[in-house]
Parts: structure tokens; sequence; C-alpha cells
């Protein structure tokens, strides 16, 4: 049986994602959102986790942990 594979030497039709699209924060990122970004779970002790982290670096801890 054959298996249908993608053809490499073909170009996708897809359009491209503009850089500037892709970042992640916005504005404000809240210690909900880094905890979430971990797929942890929201609890007393994660979210502590989270403000000391974004005490340390700021919003930009979140995109570090983010695509």
């Amino acid at each position: 049986m054959e298996t249908s594979q993608p053809d490499a030497s073909r170009q996708s039709r897809e359009p491209v994602t503009p850089d500037s699209l892709l970042h992640t924060r916005t504005g404000e990122v809240a210690p909900e959102d880094l905890v979430l970004a971990t797929g942890r779970d929201l609890t007393p002790r994660n979210l502590e986790w989270a403000r000391r982290k974004l005490d340390q670096e700021g919003p930009a801890a979140i995109e570090k942990l983010l695509p």
C-alpha cells in the first residue's frame, strides 16, 4: 500500500505569518499568565513562584516559556 508523502520540491501555498504577529506579549503579564504558560495549575504556590519570577525577570519571563 502506498502512503502519501509531501513533495519537498513543491512550495507551500499557505501564507507565512509575519514576525510582528508571532510575539506573545502584548501588554501586562499577570502571574496567572505565567503559571498557565508552564502548564501548571493555578495554586497559591505556583502563583507565588510566578510573582517572584516576574519580579526578577519582568514581563519578558513569559517569552522564555512561549515560542
